[in-house]
């Protein structure tokens, strides 16, 4: 099976998605998120660098869950239109 190169902006997304996590995350160690959600240490890693822009559901699903954010608000802060005009992008509210 070939696999197709993500575009720019899924690349941009998921350091968005990233991001976003590592500030969920906050004072929490990335092994007490990972051991949480049931992933590896070093998947959680890979995904808040970006190494992993495009983490399966499920993953996805236990980390929101593991952090206390909804599946909603992920989506929302990772869209292309949560970028602002200046680059920046906006704050997520838990």
């Amino acid at each position: 099976m070939v696999r197709v190169p993500l575009s720019p902006q899924e690349r941009r997304r998921g350091e968005r998605f990233g991001t976003l996590l590592r500030q969920a995350r906050g004072d929490r160690s990335m092994v007490e998120v990972a051991a949480a959600a049931g992933v590896s240490a070093e998947t959680l890693r890979k995904i808040e660098t970006g190494r992993a822009p495009t983490p399966a559901f499920f993953t996805v699903a236990a980390l929101a869950h593991a952090l206390n954010l909804s599946l909603d608000q992920l989506a929302a802060a990772c869209a292309e239109d949560a970028v602002d005009a200046e680059g920046g992008e906006r704050a997520m509210t838990a």
